[in-house]
């Protein structure tokens, strides 16, 4: 299952990413997306779980939860 997280703090790295989602299950990938020009990060990213009941309760158990002082959103891509 394909996650979208918004509202990442931009000192977040993909393995921290990767890390958090753990938690909850086996990670294929995860992605911050950045601007591919200046390289920052653009505040976003997806996270792809091969299990679909580890991903919900990763959607139900991260949203709003915070990283680095900021809540992020999580939802299914």
């Amino acid at each position: 299952m394909n996650i979208f997280v918004s509202n990442i703090n931009y000192a977040t790295k993909d393995h921290q990413l990767q890390e958090l989602f753990e938690g909850y299950g086996e990670v294929s990938s995860a992605k911050i997306i950045t601007d591919r020009d200046s390289g920052r990060s653009k505040g976003f990213g997806f996270v792809e779980m091969p299990h679909a009941r580890e991903a919900i309760k990763a959607i139900k158990g991260l949203n709003t939860f915070k990283v680095k002082g900021a809540g992020i959103r999580v939802k299914a891509a």
